[in-house]
């Protein structure tokens, strides 16, 4: 069987994280059995359905590499073939019209929470004879839905789950106003789409009851239910923003890559053995509903950090410098001219010890930044006044152009001055560090030095020693 799959999300929000790893589960079943991967964007809500949420949604997939195979659905442009089923069901019987007022159906939810039970429609215009319907009230189409034995789901990922039928109601297809329902509409799209899995959150299991029932009576065949866990906060609570449940592209501006997002998305609710860092081709490769796992997982930002740096340094030099172009100008900064170069060479030190974008482009600065060099406020306190004179008196040292200017020369010449003055070479290097770099954290010293080059270490420890350098504010 060919396979055919859906992303089917509502617009009325940003994409959010358990959607995009929902995306993600679609994309991966699709490209693993050579299938088709669909998106359907369900805006029948039309009055929370906003074109600015449609944005995000398809810029958020864009980012996290996750584009449809074919141009997206808009489930709104389809009313009229919903319609077209309802009635269809109506006239082979299989639904019927309800004229149930406004007042029947609150005494009705009334009695339902008197009693402690959900509210069910209980079926008073199944088989009533329309000619007693009220004047003035224009009625509801409803499925006719079984009312005994019961519907059973074989569920892909949560295995077989049943209910009663009595438990569910004649569920509502087109409204008053002659507008479907989402549980129509979605079956509809779904036969009509040929989907032959869906693949969707816990959260919907619920609807599949119906749905299925759904199916039955339009006589199309059933597709295959996977409902996914939820996500978690790590303290096991619904997950919030103060976890991570944040628009995908927020992740973007915070300095996520979108692979490093894929590979830990796919981690939280699917598993293979102890492998942890999988690329898309090894994911593709592995990825079956059958290692999917039915109990919520759990998002932890650390673990997301850790995965990020490791994808981070999987990335060409010359990648990264181009990713960073916006987050150095929320730095103030633009790429170019000797800046640039220093940035190059000094590359392969700053991403060893990045472990975002954002992190990397702050890291970066110092290589880009004009003299005076700008001190973060921690740092510019080291610079006392003995600091100040040890850098004025090794300035001559490193400016003698009989040491050369490599990492293991400038570290001996550095060691021998640091003796010969009595200094520890520790509180020597944090000076140096402080001046070249404005900051009490680098790549290494010597290597720092060495992608400056001579002319600039000498110029930024002058500044330094002659206190020039303004301090600059925190980072947000």
């Amino acid at each position: 069987m060919s396979v055919t799959v859906r992303f089917a999300p509502s617009p009325t929000g940003y994409l959010h994280i358990g959607g995009a790893r929902t995306a993600l589960f679609n994309w991966l079943f699709a490209r693993h059995h050579g299938g088709r991967y669909l998106l359907r964007i369900e805006d029948t809500d039309r009055a929370r359905s906003t074109e600015e949420a449609i944005r995000a949604i398809l810029d958020g997939l864009h980012w996290l590499g996750l584009d449809p195979d074919e141009p997206p659905v808009f489930q709104s442009s389809r009313f009229e073939r919903h319609r077209e089923v309802a009635l269809r069901l109506l006239a082979e019987g299989k639904a019927y019209r309800c004229w149930a007022t406004p007042e029947e159906l609150e005494a009705m939810r009334e009695k339902a929470r008197a009693e402690g039970r959900p509210m069910r429609y209980d079926g008073r215009w199944r088989d009533r004879d329309p000619a007693e319907a009220p004047p003035g009230v224009a009625p509801v189409i409803r499925l006719k839905a079984p009312t005994t034995g019961e519907t059973v789901v074989e569920d892909l990922v949560q295995g077989t789950i049943r209910v009663a039928n009595e438990q569910l109601d004649d569920m509502v297809l087109l409204r008053s106003d002659g507008t479907p329902t989402y549980m129509l509409s979605v079956v509809v799209d779904d036969i009509d789409m040929g989907i032959t899995h869906v693949i969707r959150g816990h959260d919907h299991i619920t609807n599949t009851f119906r749905q299925k029932q759904l199916y039955e009576a339009i006589g199309a065949p059933c597709p295959a239910f996977a409902h996914i866990p939820l996500i978690h906060g790590p303290d096991g609570a619904k997950l919030s923003k103060r976890h991570g449940a944040l628009s995908v592209t927020e992740y973007r501006t915070m300095g996520f890559l979108p692979e490093a997002m894929r590979c830990y998305l796919l981690r939280l609710g699917w598993a293979h053995g102890d492998k942890e860092l999988l690329t898309d081709a090894e994911a593709i490769a592995l990825f079956d509903l059958s290692g999917v796992g039915r109990s919520p997982a759990r998002f932890d930002m650390a673990k997301l950090l850790n995965v990020n740096a490791h994808f981070l340094r999987q990335r060409s030099d010359e990648d990264l410098i181009a990713l960073l172009a916006p987050f150095l100008a929320a730095e103030g900064l633009v790429l170019g001219g000797e800046g640039e170069r220093r940035l190059r060479a000094g590359m392969a030190g700053l991403k060893a010890r990045a472990r975002t974008l954002v992190e990397l482009a702050r890291g970066a600065a110092f290589y880009l930044r004009s003299r005076p060099l700008p001190l973060a406020a921690d740092a510019a306190a080291r610079l006392d006044a003995e600091a100040r004179a040890a850098l004025a008196a090794i300035a001559p040292l490193l400016a003698n152009e009989e040491i050369p200017f490599e990492e293991a020369a400038l570290e001996q010449a550095c060691r021998a001055f640091a003796e010969r003055q009595g200094l520890k070479f520790a509180t020597l290097a944090q000076a140096l560090r402080v001046a070249l770099t404005g900051s009490t954290v680098s790549p290494g010293l010597f290597e720092v030095m060495v992608v400056l080059g001579r002319a600039e270490v000498l110029g930024r420890l002058e500044d330094a020693a002659e206190g020039r350098n303004p301090v600059r504010p925190p980072s947000n």
